[in-house]
């Protein structure tokens, strides 16, 4: 299968520079998420990887083949690069029937039709969709012409597929059926996955490995979900990544305090800080504090809202709105907290911040 690699390569449009100096190496086999806010360079990193855009400096390697190189002049045109690409509108032809929208990309080949119907009928029964061949996209669900889009990329490549917000037209179960049907797919093929989306949670679960990429086009953290949720490179992968609560620390000598509703309250010794010169803030996600009614730090449940499968609340602590959630398991377990309820919170995973200025 193909392997990606991105060696110091940048792009600017105009004045602007888009991505600087990036280097980035997807393994064989592997489902490579690029996840990033917008504006990031996620969808220019993909057009220059396809060959649509052309990079200033460096080059870019599918496999063992170089398919751009400033330095040596080198670049081949898209359609030489072989590689299979998902748009986010699916781009399926409307006057083409299902089959032909497969067998389209084969046709620049000069297959005979008998092979060329093989090829795109064995594409369509890896999606599930060779009950649909002679259908129209009109007569088709959004899930569907999905499946097909992916299909059409199989027959272009099936060592390289770069999929740009496949799933994000798609509602929330179709979405989350679509993930599973693409890891089964990528799992059969052995296909090299490019997956470029702002869905985090997306990402987490259907990605083997992350590059994090912040406003100004570099990469801040490359590694797989657990790396990315629970150690976390900087402060701003954490705040970046899924929903996070930040408060305000006072350090003493005698260790570091937080502003509670019963006062300022010991929170953790001072050798958890860096630098204990500098202001610092507490950084924690929804479910990295419970209720703990031990617990000497005070808060104050603001709201209590049910959303099914957790339920989340809003805190009071000191002069600060925390968010706080509980999972249904431990609402079973330990029932709810109330609006207007004084509870004790505990942290169970901390991570301490340099205060940003404002």
């Amino acid at each position: 299968m193909a392997k990606v690699q991105f060696n110091d390569v940048s792009f600017s449009y105009g004045d602007k520079k888009i991505i600087q100096n990036l280097s980035l190496e997807v393994n064989d086999g592997e489902i490579m998420g690029v996840i990033g806010p917008s504006g990031c360079g996620k969808t220019t990193l993909i057009r220059l990887l396809c060959g649509f855009i052309k990079p200033e400096t460096g080059s870019i390697f599918i496999g063992e083949t170089c398919v751009f190189d400033a330095k040596k002049r080198i670049n081949i045109p898209p359609e030489r690069r072989n590689i299979g690409v998902v748009f986010q509108d699916y781009a399926v032809w409307p006057h083409l029937t299902v089959l032909e929208n497969v067998k389209y990309p084969l046709k620049k080949k000069r297959m005979d039709k008998k092979q060329m119907q093989e090829i795109a009928m064995n594409a369509l029964k890896q999606v599930q969709m060779e009950g649909y061949a002679n259908h129209l996209p009109s007569q088709l669900s959004g899930g569907q012409q999905q499946r097909v889009a992916i299909a059409r990329a199989l027959v272009s490549s099936k060592e390289l597929i770069v999929l740009d917000e496949p799933i994000t037209n798609l509602d929330l179960k179709l979405r989350q059926e679509m993930l599973k049907e693409i890891r089964e797919i990528q799992k059969t093929i052995g296909t090299t996955i490019v997956y470029i989306s702002h869905d985090q949670e997306a990402s987490l679960e259907l990605c083997d490995r992350l590059a994090i990429m912040d406003q100004q086009g570099n990469i801040r953290q490359l590694g797989n979900d657990y790396d990315i949720v629970m150690k976390p490179k900087d402060r701003y992968i954490f705040e970046f990544v899924g929903i996070s609560n930040f408060v305000d620390v006072v350090t003493k000598e005698d260790g570091i305090y937080i502003h509670a509703e019963n006062g300022l309250v010991k929170l953790d010794e001072k050798s958890a800080l860096r630098n204990p010169a500098k202001a610092y803030q507490l950084a924690f996600r929804p479910m990295d504090a419970v209720f703990d009614n031990e617990s000497p730090i005070k808060g104050k449940v603001v709201t209590e809202t049910f959303l099914g499968n957790i339920t989340n609340y809003f805190i009071q602590l000191g002069d600060k709105q925390i968010r706080l959630q509980q999972s249904a398991l431990d609402v079973m377990k330990y029932g709810k907290a109330k609006e207007g309820q004084e509870v004790g919170l505990k942290f169970v995973r901390k991570f301490y911040y340099e205060k940003e200025e404002a």
